[in-house]
């Protein structure tokens, strides 16, 4: 890609004159670049799924946790580790280790090739870089509800969730949930059943509260 849009994908909002001049217009480009990838190989390598299953699996693969993992696994934490900034070497190299930064990172990265090739010609590596990320999430149930009460357990704190709604008929009911902590409501979910809406409650609780969580 062009120097002057590398930059650009490289550079943290703190760093820049304006937001407008940081990696976050990139990020929100990228995020849909990639959803959308991921959504197609889903769809394609696994004829046999729901759409719930489809839409669970693709969340996990596009999570920022996920994201993380393949920013280090391509060496993104290293080349923005490079960029000069108004900071001491240590608080960098601290700032290239965040995970929402890696994630960041990652997206702001995919917003820029899609920009300067189309997405056809990337869409491949894109699938290629993920493709861990896919066989696991399709693998392996991703407990949110667990991985929030246990994180929130070693703070001190503890979740509650509520139902805020109920529609349909009774053989087709969509709910919709709420994860509360300490009286703030900071996830809410939507699914087939109460144990599916507080799942996604949950995760987006997580996302917001940047929590440790496996891999």
């Amino acid at each position: 890609m062009p120097p002057e849009r590398a930059e650009i994908a490289f550079t943290h909002a703190s760093w820049a004159p304006e937001r407008t001049e940081s990696y976050e217009r990139l990020e929100f480009l990228g995020d849909s670049v990639l959803e959308l990838a991921v959504a197609h190989e889903l769809y394609a390598r696994y004829p046999d799924f729901s759409e719930g299953r489809l839409a669970k699996v693709r969340s996990h693969v596009v999570s920022r946790a996920s994201c993380a993992v393949v920013a280090r696994e391509l060496g993104l934490g290293e080349r923005f580790a490079r960029q000069t900034a108004d900071l001491q070497p240590g608080e960098l190299e601290q700032l290239s280790r965040n995970r929402n930064v890696l994630a960041a990172l990652l997206e702001a990265v995919l917003g820029a090739l899609f920009l300067e090739h189309g997405f056809a010609p990337i869409e491949r590596a894109i699938v290629d870089a993920f493709s861990g990320r896919i066989d696991y999430a399709q693998t392996t149930y991703v407990d949110h509800k667990t991985e929030l009460q246990e994180a929130l357990a070693r703070a001190g704190k503890q979740v509650s969730y509520v139902v805020l709604s109920t529609e349909g008929p009774a053989h087709e009911r969509r709910f919709t949930c709420a994860a509360t902590v300490d009286g703030e409501q900071l996830g809410v979910g939507e699914g087939d059943s109460k144990k599916a809406a507080e799942q996604e409650a949950a995760q987006q609780a997580l996302e917001r509260l940047a929590l440790p969580r496996p891999a």
